[in-house]
């Protein structure tokens, strides 16, 4: 039996599946250090199967986002691609550009009432290719004309204001919420773990201006970090200022820490506060999430203030 030629060397096979059609997306744009890429998709609705998350479907019309905030855990989304540097999340976006027509089919095609689909679960469907490839409003356009569908948007963006003619025709049909992600009101501390994301005060203007028009908005304190954002103060500031804007909620939850984002995370600690980065090594060290113990007095601290200032505890929770 003849021994089969050597592969050549610096050859690799071609990749397949998701990792291929990604390596072959066409370029739509380019922006500074900002690429985003096209890629078509075979359906938009996904199904959830985490316990861990509230909703039944899940609807992102971005691979990547260009917010780069050094918490993000969602960055292992792009190992999927073949894509393993952490940068590449939030330099290189993929836009699912056919999303808004295969969502058209398959609404038409299952029966979605009772159902909770989530936008913004891995991904801002606000971010600023938003502005010009306007997907999500495309989507929303869609969704507007669904019947008893339970609607989440979770967003760091003002641009969803845009969106409000939609969410309130979505809204006379369906049950619609949108979450605020606010983890500070420090505008300082935001600029630097959120770099290219909108201002706490603008999100903020955008969730009262959501409020103002009928819509249900609250904010998720998301993730809590230790050292930085979990002080009585700084949980206290963010309530006042979420009930301020008309918030009917305040959610938080302790920062888990996931590989794919430690580079990210333990540079910025190193940066900006050395003196957190050996307590984060050794609370994450060996693990994703923090003690039930912090976890606990974290829940008392934020109910009371939560209490204080009139906030549920969720969307789905009085």
């Amino acid at each position: 039996m003849a021994t089969p030629p050597l592969p050549l060397p610096g050859l690799t096979p071609a990749p397949r599946g998701l990792e291929g059609r990604a390596a072959g997306a066409p370029l739509l744009r380019t922006r500074r250090v900002i690429r985003i890429r096209d890629l078509p998709v075979r359906t938009a609705l996904n199904r959830c199967t985490s316990e861990r998350m509230p909703f039944d479907l899940t609807l992102n019309p971005y691979r990547g986002c260009e917010f780069a905030c050094v918490y993000c855990y969602a960055r292992y989304t792009h190992t999927f691609m073949g894509l393993e540097h952490p940068e590449q999340f939030e330099t290189l976006i993929f836009a699912k550009g056919n999303a808004p027509q295969v969502l058209e089919r398959e609404l038409v095609g299952r029966d979605l009432r009772g159902q909770h689909i989530a936008m913004g679960t891995v991904t801002d469907p606000y971010q600023p290719a938003e502005r010009t490839l306007g997907l999500t409003r495309r989507l929303l356009e869609h969704l507007a004309r669904a019947s008893g569908v339970r609607l989440s948007i979770t967003t760091k963006s003002d641009l969803v204001v845009r969106d409000l003619d939609l969410l309130q025709a979505a809204g006379r049909r369906n049950d619609v919420h949108v979450n605020m992600t606010v983890v500070t009101v420090d505008t300082d501390l935001a600029r630097r773990l959120e770099p290219r994301a909108p201002r706490p005060d603008l999100r903020l203007d955008a969730l009262a201006a959501l409020r103002r028009g009928g819509i249900a908005a609250g904010v998720f304190a998301m993730p809590v970090l230790p050292g930085l954002t979990d002080s009585h103060a700084s949980l206290t500031s963010l309530a006042r200022a979420a009930a301020g804007a008309g918030a009917g909620w305040l959610s938080a939850q302790p920062l888990f820490v996931r590989d794919c984002i430690r580079p990210t995370l333990y540079a910025f600690l190193e940066r900006e506060r050395p003196d957190l980065l050996p307590r984060y090594r050794r609370a994450y060290g060996r693990a994703v999430y923090l003690p039930e113990s912090y976890s606990r007095k974290l829940r008392a601290r934020v109910e009371s203030i939560r209490q204080r200032f009139g906030l549920a505890a969720s969307p789905l929770k009085g």
